[in-house]
């Protein structure tokens, strides 16, 4: 019974986000259950409220954010993997708009970049740490996270609509005028 009510939680969380990427206008326990199959009630076996459902559908954006990145970073190294992972992470919020934007909404117990060495942060600051004199590694990482994530909202608000090249122009100017030995 412990693997039908782990494997009932995952699903809701899944059909939460594909109802999300459908662009599903208001997410309810009642909507998802309906969507999933399950009763009315199935849903508060794992979940108390819509906060606390919508609070695994943002961790869930965060751990395939965080495995994005990961990719992008063993592809290539030094700051050219920078700049890989900010591309990774534009690429990552346009294909999935209302997942990342829920990500970053609040709803999240355990929001980035609060979680040590798990999260998607944590790929971003050991990549900075490599390249940056030890001192100057929390700034630097707020800087690069900033540029990312302004670049994100930028391209899903309209308001900027740099493509690949241009956002990876950017991303290689800031990358490369981070002092360091790398």
């Amino acid at each position: 019974m412990t693997d039908e009510r782990g494997g009932l939680r995952e699903r809701l969380v899944q059909v939460a986000m594909e109802m999300l990427a459908e662009g599903a206008s208001e997410l309810s326990l009642r909507s998802v259950a309906r969507a999933a199959g399950v009763s009315a009630m199935a849903p508060y076996r794992h979940f108390p409220d819509k906060a606390a459902l919508l609070s695994a559908v943002a961790d869930a954006g965060f751990v395939m954010l965080r495995a994005s990145l990961e990719a992008a970073d063993a592809e290539v190294s030094g700051r050219e993997a920078l700049v890989a992972q900010g591309l990774a992470y534009l690429a990552f919020a346009r294909a999935h708009p209302a997942l990342f934007r829920l990500m970053f909404s609040g709803v999240c117990e355990t929001p980035e970049p609060g979680d040590a060495g798990g999260s998607a942060y944590a790929v971003l600051a050991r990549r900075v740490e490599r390249i940056v004199p030890a001192a100057h590694a929390a700034v630097a990482t707020t800087a690069a996270w900033a540029i990312v994530h302004g670049l994100a909202m930028l391209a899903l608000d309209g308001r900027a609509a740099a493509g690949q090249q241009e956002a990876g122009a950017v991303l290689a100017l800031f990358a490369h005028g981070l002092g360091g030995a790398d």
